[in-house]
């Protein structure tokens, strides 16, 4: 059994490395694509989140702004739940916990990036470290081969 798996009825996604970053996500395209205040992110390498139908994956940019961006939301073509956030760089592969059937409690958060103090939301006060940015040790992989 995957030591974190999540997906759909239709398509099953698992990984049984670790998370290379673990985050509270603060930024506009997360806001806007989960229409959450905050989102929990995960990142793993990109070979590390294992689908068994990859196939029956939509894809679509995950930031509308920059449709070419490396980023795309891939959905279940049968009933668009949300299955991961794949980079077309085969650096990571992103989940989100709570929308991607994922057990967020295995995997808390470590801290909250990009946030923006000048939107005048309040600093977290959770006791995570806050950045304007990736956590600044975060260094993204190499690309898959």
């Amino acid at each position: 059994m995957a030591k974190y798996s999540g997906g759909c009825d239709h398509i099953h996604t698992h990984a049984n490395a670790e998370p290379i970053d673990n985050h509270i996500c603060h930024c506009s395209v997360c806001k806007q694509v989960t229409g959450q205040d905050t989102t929990h992110v995960v990142f793993f390498k990109h070979g590390d989140i294992v689908s068994d139908h990859l196939d029956h994956l939509n894809r679509q940019p995950f930031n509308k702004n920059n449709p070419d961006g490396p980023l795309e939301l891939c959905t279940c073509s049968t009933c668009g739940t949300p299955i991961m956030l794949n980079d077309k760089q085969g650096r990571i592969r992103a989940i989100v916990p709570n929308l991607m059937g994922y057990n967020a409690e295995q995997m808390p958060a470590t801290y909250h990036a990009f946030f923006d103090p000048s939107t005048g939301v309040e600093t977290p006060k959770d006791g995570r470290p806050v950045y304007e940015g990736l956590r600044p040790d975060f260094v993204w992989p190499e690309p898959a081969a």
